[in-house]
């Protein structure tokens, strides 16, 4: 892959990187932080992508791993009440408030599939490939943030 292909792809993947990032993590200078941090390492690692038409998918699985590693530093740093701000009034990328907040209560691993599946658009498969978890996991984890959300919503 060239550098004008590689620029391309991250260009079309940044608001999806900017959403996963912050539904993860709740601080948008840690996400920008976490964005910039996988750009640098999927470029530095460029040679390692196999099959170019799994570049996003790739892209976001090195974005939840940087992800990680900044909420691994950041509860040692942090307590666990400040880590868990409220973003519903900040630049929310949900469809509402409401859904937005309903989003952000569920467990970690369920958000990401929710969101990834929901407002991301990822199919059951690109998913399963981006959090290296089996395909009954994503339908699992889907079905079980929809209850979730439904007795939130209520």
């Amino acid at each position: 892959m060239d550098i004008k292909t590689f620029e391309t792809l991250v260009c079309e993947s940044k608001d999806t990187m900017y959403r996963v990032s912050m539904s993860m993590l709740k601080n948008e200078q840690n996400a920008l932080d976490c964005v910039s941090d996988a750009i640098l390492k999927a470029y530095e690692n460029l040679h390692k992508l196999r099959q170019e038409e799994y570049f996003k998918t790739w892209l976001i699985r090195i974005l939840i791993n940087e992800c990680k590693k900044t909420l691994k530093k950041h509860n040692r740093e942090v307590g666990l009440e400040e880590r868990l701000c409220d973003i519903s009034s900040r630049d929310n990328p949900y469809i509402s408030v409401e859904i937005g907040e309903a989003i952000d209560n569920l467990p970690e691993k369920i958000r990401l599939v929710v969101i990834m599946f929901y407002i991301e658009e990822y199919s059951i498969k690109e998913i399963k490939r981006v959090l290296n978890i089996p395909e009954g996991t994503v339908k699992s984890r889907l079905n079980k943030g929809r209850i979730l959300l439904k007795e939130q919503l209520k």
